[in-house]
């Protein structure tokens, strides 16, 4: 069975053209959907646990290090703006702080107790869940803290990309999608990478519409941070209920959001 530490099924990629790299590069990226495809299944039974948590005021955190632990952070920042839910509501962590958002941050990974302690800032409880983000399922911060999460009744997930991982079997809804071997031999930010930022958007864009933060298919609680924004929600008002740009814009900044606006003309 090949994991994401096998060689690589490519060989002399410097003495490749560019485009060769690009070709063979693209080709191993298509393989990405179809393996998080073989996984659907696992994927619902977590986003129902999550869902039924936070439609009960609960949190959902992510834990990681390195590639991991930053596309934890990253899909944790994108919520808030996207969805109007408070910063608190999803919230990720990583290895080594924010310092290591930017900059690899020695032995931080390695560190099996810190993950409980950086999650107890939060005083994360049974209330909350918690999904554990590791390419190699063997990341000794991100075990250690599912396992006491796990221990303390607190739900607990997982995203890894190697089969039958000790991640996996420490959690209580394991996702592994198995993207074999990167095309740089162990470089974990490519295919694994793309699987765990694809599986990341499933989960909390799909918690979040079951939460009633999206309506047909737009983003009606989003914040209104840039004009770009602004624009788009004045957009979204004018289609729903047929006035003008003008109009539906002075509606959206007078009400603060797509959906308070749109209430406000069909009560």
């Amino acid at each position: 069975m090949t994991t994401t530490e096998s060689t690589s099924s490519y060989n002399n990629l410097e003495h490749m053209s560019v485009h060769d790299l690009l070709a063979n590069i693209n080709n191993e990226d298509k393989s990405v959907p179809l393996a998080i495809e073989k996984v659907l299944p696992a994927i619902e039974n977590l986003v129902n646990a999550t869902t039924e948590k936070m439609k009960g005021g609960g949190r959902l955190f992510y834990i990681g290090a390195g590639t991991s632990g930053r596309l934890g952070v990253v899909d944790a920042s994108e919520i808030p703006p996207t969805y109007g839910v408070p910063h608190g509501n999803v919230i990720g962590l990583i290895a080594g702080g924010d310092t290591a958002i930017r900059k690899a941050v020695e032995n931080a990974e390695d560190d099996a107790e810190q993950a409980w302690k950086d999650l107890m800032v939060y005083e994360i409880n049974n209330q909350d869940v918690l999904i554990g983000i590791a390419a190699s399922g063997r990341t000794p911060y991100v075990i250690g803290g599912v396992k006491e999460a796990r221990a303390r009744g607190i739900i607990t997930g997982c995203i890894t990309c190697n089969s039958d991982s000790e991640l996996a079997r420490n959690v209580d809804f394991p996702i592994e999608v198995v993207v074999g071997p990167e095309f740089v031999t162990g470089s974990t930010r490519m295919k694994a990478g793309t699987a765990q930022k694809l599986v990341l958007n499933m989960i909390s864009t799909t918690v979040m519409i079951k939460l009633g933060k999206v309506k047909g298919n737009k983003m009606v609680d989003m914040q209104l941070s840039n004009k770009k924004l602004v624009n788009r929600g004045a957009n979204m008002i004018m289609e729903e209920l047929g006035i003008s740009h003008a109009e539906a814009e002075q509606l959206l900044l007078q009400y603060g959001s797509v959906r308070k606006a749109v209430e406000s003309r069909k009560k």
